[in-house]
């Protein structure tokens, strides 16, 4: 270690700067090789499926393509998508906030198994998680009988939908915080306690301050998997037109029946909203990495 840091010495007194070791740096050929392989992976497999979308989308014109988006059925499966994301994303926001704050701030028994079942979702296929809740609340489900006998349904109705959405959707909020708050420490929390803060202030004067990036960014992908999730809703779902399709189930089924030009025109606006949150996630990583150099320079 001391030849190295010899070295070192004897290259900054030589040239003023450091000059890296030539062993540790590719050929120029190698370079651009690896580049244009990830450029041509990124196109091929990224952009040209967009490009794809965009294009049959269109190619019936305007008019044909505003047609696929404001059929009955479409504008349906618009407004159910957005009913289970609307009400799934806000569950996931307080489920991943407490988990994390738990998790993160607290030492208890079971905080391992906590953190395993977080991610469950993460390991089990969404079909399976579909076919979990229709044995559990299906006609011939544990739950079954009495559901029917009280006149409530979930299978093949929107809670089925909502519940499969939130399911497969609950682990982004917490996995985003739990290693921001674990890096965080509980230094400013403890200090606020010693203070005289209670809990809720403590959280909200403390705790939310510095996380508040980690959220939305959480919020944002939890928002994007709601959207276009398709294994676990397409089970639970029956393939109702107008009543238990969403946006992906909606195309699925156009497609099926060789409606193209709509298919594509309604896939474009899921991909217009895959856009719209990768715009939103830059954003995000911009103003957190904007925020974490003005704390240090400040500190």
């Amino acid at each position: 270690m001391s030849g190295a840091v010899s070295s070192l010495g004897h290259s900054l007194a030589a040239g003023g700067r450091y000059e890296s070791n030539p062993a540790t740096r590719e050929a120029p050929w190698v370079r651009w090789t690896l580049l244009t392989l990830g450029l041509g992976f990124f196109a091929l497999f990224l952009i040209l499926p967009l490009v794809a979308v965009f294009t049959e989308a269109l190619r019936k014109g305007f008019d044909v393509y505003l047609a696929a988006l404001i059929e009955e059925d479409a504008v349906s499966a618009i407004k159910l998508t957005l009913i289970a994301t609307v009400i799934a994303v806000p569950l996931n926001l307080v489920f991943g906030v407490s988990a994390a704050w738990a998790i993160a701030k607290h030492d208890f028994r079971g905080k391992q198994l906590l953190i395993t079942l977080i991610d469950l979702p993460f390991s089990v296929s969404p079909v399976v998680a579909g076919l979990i809740y229709v044995l559990l609340f299906g006609a011939q489900g544990w739950f079954g009988p009495w559901l029917q006998a009280h006149d409530v349904k979930i299978i093949f109705a929107v809670p089925g939908i909502v519940l499969a959405t939130v399911f497969v959707t609950f682990p982004f909020v917490a996995r985003e915080l739990i290693p921001l708050m674990q890096a965080q420490g509980r230094d400013e929390e403890e200090a606020a306690t010693v203070l005289g803060a209670s809990g809720w202030q403590t959280f909200w004067h403390v705790t939310l301050p510095n996380i508040k990036w980690g959220l939305l960014y959480g919020v944002i992908l939890c928002n994007a998997r709601a959207m276009g999730e398709f294994g676990a809703v397409s089970v639970v779902s029956g393939h109702i037109r107008g009543q238990t399709n969403t946006l992906p189930l909606h195309v699925e089924i156009l497609y099926n029946e060789y409606q193209f030009a709509a298919a594509f025109a309604v896939a474009s606006l899921l991909a217009l909203l895959a856009l719209v949150t990768l715009g939103l996630k830059q954003f995000v990583e911009w103003r957190a990495a904007v925020a974490a150099r003005t704390a240090k320079e400040e500190a």
